[in-house]
């Protein structure tokens, strides 16, 4: 039987490491430790422990990593190449668990693996989960957890990735009726002390979770009943998820691989066809997520950025 006691969090000062520390710290079941970069200025809460690392160096992370059961990595976007380092790392230091930051898309799914694999930042997690699994086969006392939770709930609707909330001029994806698991940042962070708590439950293998399945129509109808009169004017654009694989294909095959292209790839894998953006099967039960988000949550998240 796998116990856990102790947990160190790399990339803690973003959106999810803050959920995710927090949530740990709210639990008060383990000992936490937060790694950051030399020099960083980041504040974390009291009761945690704070070691300045140099990401890029395994002998860094290893001394940093000695004694914990457990590494979560919250890194961002440009910080996913960099995970292969801290899987080295926690290795060697003798770490039970580590989950990698995954909190998205599906890549169990090997249709959507094929896709991430060939992108620059996005292919990142594909090695780091390839490393991850080479690294388990051969240390047993190795292990690891995937956190899916399909899109970020308020994340993605104050930053207009389900949907635009601002241009006034919104993409709808393929007709708009496409479901897809969402899930907020606050549930995604119980997820992980879900796993924390249910080590052996949750070894080597990918979890799933949601608070509710939505519709870019959905989230269109909630924002003309938050503000209708902003939204009124409103003038939906139509948009073909194969048309924009297609022109971000032609982009990437001309050196392009900026975000704005990498992200197009996104929408794709959310609300094109053949994809499978809404989860069948859960495990929220087991983690403690309620997943009994309603309109009105929704709603509530929209009023202050419509109004």
């Amino acid at each position: 039987m796998t116990v856990i006691k102790t947990v160190a969090v790399t990339g803690a000062s973003g959106a999810v490491g803050t959920a995710v520390v927090n949530a740990i710290v709210e639990s008060g079941k383990f000992n936490v430790s937060v790694l950051a970069r030399t020099g960083s200025k980041a504040a974390f809460p009291s009761s945690v422990k704070i070691a300045y690392v140099d990401y890029s160096d395994v002998a860094s992370l290893t001394e940093a990593f000695r004694g914990n059961d457990a590494v979560i990595s919250t890194v961002g976007l440009m910080g996913l190449q960099g995970q292969t380092t801290a899987v080295e790392a926690a290795v060697a230091a003798g770490v039970k668990r580590f989950l990698p930051s995954e909190f998205g898309y599906d890549l169990e799914d090997p249709k959507i693996e094929a896709i991430t694999a060939n992108l620059p930042i996005f292919g990142a997690k594909v090695n780091v989960k390839k490393l991850i699994e080479e690294k388990a086969a051969s240390n047993p006392d190795f292990t690891y957890t995937y956190v899916y939770n399909g899109t970020f709930l308020d994340w993605g609707l104050e930053h207009s990735f389900l949907f635009d909330l601002q241009s006034g001029k919104p993409r709808i994806f393929d007709g708009g009726d496409r479901p897809f698991s969402t899930t907020t940042l606050k549930s995604t962070a119980q997820a992980v002390v879900g796993v924390l708590e249910h080590p052996d439950e949750t070894k080597n293998r990918a979890v799933y979770i949601q608070d509710l399945v939505l519709t870019q129509n959905k989230i269109f109808a909630l924002a003309k009943k938050v503000a209708p009169e902003k939204t009124k004017s409103w003038e939906p654009v139509p948009t073909s998820t194969t048309s924009i694989k297609g022109s971000s294909d032609a982009a990437l095959a001309k050196g392009d691989d900026s975000l704005p292209v990498l992200f197009e790839y996104l929408y794709v894998l959310f609300f094109g066809e053949g994809y499978d953006a809404e989860y069948k099967e859960l495990d929220n039960e087991l983690l403690g997520i309620a997943g009994d988000k309603s309109d009105a949550d929704i709603e509530a998240i929209l009023a202050p950025i419509l109004n």
